[in-house]
């Protein structure tokens, strides 16, 4: 299965939408939203601001990998 590396990311605070390139060597602990400057963190459980925010989990999720 090939590793998608793109992500429609949605802030939950001001529901902006921006497509996002997913770094596949480290997790994002965190994302600043460019429309309403929020810092975001992952949800409980998540290992990445992808995971939590995004339309796609990170490269490490989709490769069933241990993530950070």
């Amino acid at each position: 299965m090939e590793t998608i590396l793109n992500s429609l990311f949605t802030c939950p605070n001001c529901g902006f939408k921006k497509m996002e390139e997913m770094p596949v060597d480290a997790c994002q602990f965190f994302y600043e939203c460019v429309n309403c400057h929020a810092v975001l963190k992952p949800h409980s459980g998540d290992c990445c601001v992808f995971c939590s925010f995004g339309s796609v989990k990170c490269p490490s999720v989709q490769r069933n990998e241990n993530c950070c």
